[in-house]
């Protein structure tokens, strides 16, 4: 009740206010009193207001907004466009066995129409329109040239000594690309941590001196992982104060020196800051 006294309190004094303002309200001496720079900012914010609506009338189209945040004639225009893609689902009708090898492989995750191009001439003309493997070397070193950037673990290779020349689905099959051989070294897949790893004071530590890999892990990566110090004792093994070993390796008191991590959690192994 004394919340519908108040709100009908504050309607009558509005109500007044707006009433009786006029009979004593002087606009000319109200602008006189305004500060001169706070003019000269409320004519800016009224230019600038205006510019806004009329380049938004000019550049906004006019069916924008109507069926949700985008042109509505924009459906119509993407639906008349020709169908250039099949999707790889159709691919199993005749080639159930290249599909079967793709699908355990190291690229099922990647689709069809991703090496061999847009099929959907093919799925209507299989006769008249072929697909096409990619057999440039360019091709493939999109997603295996070394770069930093890509995660630790994935296939890479420098293409210009990498058996130069010859296509790579010479050596690979591209469905199921395992290596002609399996890799020897850790730097066939981890390209970034050994060219870190060269010019860190580990350079001739083996890596599995660090890691206990399986012998799987060198053909199925992902479903045999290598194992790493969970121990401080570990790296003791040559960094405490006692270990053996050359003099110029850096010491610590393992007791002392953050005894609640791991040593690789604030030292990365591979490139070791510490002198």
């Amino acid at each position: 009740m004394a919340c519908n006294l108040n709100k009908k309190s504050m309607f009558v004094v509005f109500a007044r206010f707006i009433i009786e303002r006029p009979m004593n309200f002087n606009p000319e001496s109200f602008w006189n009193k305004i500060p001169e720079q706070v003019k000269r900012l409320a004519i800016l914010i009224v230019i600038l207001f205006a510019l806004f609506v009329v380049v938004r009338t000019v550049l906004v189209p006019s069916d924008f907004g109507e069926h949700g945040h985008f042109r509505a004639s924009a459906v119509e225009e993407i639906a008349s466009q020709e169908i250039r893609y099949a999707g790889q689902e159709i691919c199993l009708d005749c080639h159930d066995d290249v599909v079967e090898t793709r699908r355990v492989g190291f690229h099922r995750d990647v689709a069809c129409e991703v090496c061999h191009g847009p099929a959907a001439g093919h799925i209507d003309d299989p006769e008249e329109v072929v697909l096409e493997a990619p057999r440039e070397r360019g091709y493939c070193p999109l997603c295996h040239e070394y770069l930093p950037s890509r995660p630790t673990g994935f296939p890479q290779i420098v293409s210009a000594s990498h058996n130069p020349i010859k296509p790579c689905i010479s050596c690979h099959d591209p469905h199921d690309p395992v290596p002609p051989e399996t890799p020897k070294e850790c730097a066939a897949c981890h390209a970034t941590i050994a060219r870190t790893k060269a010019i860190s004071h580990h350079v001739y530590v083996d890596c599995t001196r660090c890691h206990e890999a399986p012998e799987e892990h060198r053909a199925h990566p992902r479903e045999f992982r290598p194992t790493k110090p969970a121990a401080r004792e570990f790296c003791g093994g040559c960094h405490a104060k006692d270990a053996p070993g050359e003099k110029g390796i850096p010491r610590v008191d393992l007791e002392t020196h953050e005894a609640r991590y791991v040593c690789w959690q604030c030292h990365y192994p591979h490139l070791p800051e510490a002198r």
